[in-house]
């Protein structure tokens, strides 16, 4: 009786261990070019990995008077990419369009990426 229940605690050990997928730090340096928009307010990212959030902004800062904003976000995750969408004045941008894909650099410690709002 107490072979199998070792025997069964070990089988659980194996199976919980091997589904635990290797998480790796991600940094993105994300620049934003909103310079076709009037009257700017507040420039934000939205996205799924943490801190990312698709409820609430992550605000990013003015570089360049009205014209570029940058953030920079460090998570952890097994995946090789994530996804995020930009908002300016609570507006979405790239409204029923899939979200933006940022693969991973991974031969550096840090991805650099450059966009212009609404545009794909």
């Amino acid at each position: 009786m107490r072979t199998t229940q070792n025997i069964m605690a070990l089988v659980l050990c194996i199976l919980l261990t091997s589904c635990v997928q290797k998480t790796y730090k991600r940094t993105v340096v994300y620049t934003l070019d909103a310079s076709k928009i009037k009257n700017i307010k507040k420039v934000g990212i939205r996205g799924n990995d943490k801190p990312l959030s698709w409820d609430n902004d992550t605000e990013m800062k003015e570089i360049k008077k009205d014209n570029l904003y940058q953030t920079t976000i460090t998570t952890y995750t097994g995946y090789k990419f994530t996804e995020v969408k930009f908002v300016v004045n609570e507006q979405f941008e790239l409204e029923n369009k899939e979200n933006r894909r940022i693969i991973f650099d991974t031969k550096k410690d840090t991805t650099k990426v450059f966009f212009t709002f609404d545009k794909k």
